[in-house]
């Protein structure tokens, strides 16, 4: 059997959310802010309510420990503004994504973006993944489309293991 580039992609995107639908389905609300160092990265309400994340511009070293919230806010920044390129939409700024302010928000806001993401692979086709990469390379560079979609892939695939990671301390150590 022969599998296109797309379904290629594709099967690797829907592995990696299944991974991650077995975190999200076993999230607690007290595991979105548990602080797991003494040094750690989080999201916290703005003047105005906004729950937005640490950043530095440079990152420090060592780098912070994130919350469960921080990294479900990551995801969320860096995959809006992919989708936002992959839709040809003006990106927004970092700045302009705030996290959702708890758990089962952040977790609907990821199942979202999930649904966005499947809208733009599923109208892809393999001549498509040869275009130009709109992001996250400078324009002019040789990644393409399907390089894109990888990176996707792979960014996923990182942030859920440190998601399903840090699930396991906070279980662990309220034991």
């Amino acid at each position: 059997m022969h599998a296109s580039r797309c379904e290629l992609l594709r099967w690797q995107f829907d592995f990696t959310w299944s991974l991650f639908d077995h975190h999200l389905e076993r999230l607690e609300p007290q595991d979105f802010l548990w602080e797991p160092a003494a040094r750690c990265w989080t999201v916290r309400p703005d003047a105005a309510g906004a729950w937005m994340p640490d950043w530095a511009d440079v990152e420090p070293d060592p780098v912070p420990v994130p919350t469960i919230a921080w990294v479900s806010w990551h995801i969320g920044w860096w995959w809006s503004v992919t989708i936002d390129h992959a839709r040809g939409r003006a990106p927004r700024e970092r700045s302009e994504i705030a996290w959702p302010g708890d758990g089962k928000r952040a977790i609907a806001w990821l199942r979202g973006l999930r649904a966005d993401w499947l809208a733009v692979l599923d109208g892809l086709t393999d001549p498509d993944l040869d275009a130009p990469a709109p992001f996250p390379w400078p324009e002019g560079s040789e990644h393409t489309v399907a390089h894109m979609v990888a990176w996707v892939n792979g960014e996923l695939m990182k942030n859920v293991s440190e998601i399903g990671q840090l699930r396991l301390l906070r279980t662990a150590s309220s034991q």
